[in-house]
């Protein structure tokens, strides 16, 4: 793990703070034409900054919140699991699991 190091203001001390904590994913399908994958959030894990090569469908399996850091600000969405929602290519986000558990999705992308 990797810390960044910020000064302590109060008594000249330098304080650590703890590098991202990213979700996990699992490609169960992939071909020609579609990869599956599974996306894993502890509470607080990220993708990190990315941007969709391909249009996708999203199949949450758990019901929470996600943050989305994205080009035009941050913003919070509601999701239910078996709820699906579709993007298309080129949509650029970080996104973030703002729930206090984990949270999991199925990505399909389209190719």
């Amino acid at each position: 793990m990797v810390d960044s190091k910020l000064p302590d203001i109060a008594g000249g001390a330098v304080a650590s703070t703890p590098a991202p904590r990213f979700a996990e994913s699992t490609v169960q399908v992939d071909t020609a034409r579609v990869r599956v994958t599974e996306w894993r959030f502890a509470p607080g894990a990220q993708t990190g900054h990315h941007v969709h090569a391909h249009d996708y469908v999203v199949v949450p399996l758990t019901s929470g919140r996600l943050r989305l850091e994205e080009p035009e600000g941050v913003r919070e969405v509601d999701l239910q699991a078996g709820s699906s929602y579709a993007r298309e290519a080129g949509v650029a986000h970080n996104v973030i699991n703002a729930n206090d558990y984990p949270f999991r999705f199925i990505e399909v992308e389209l190719r």
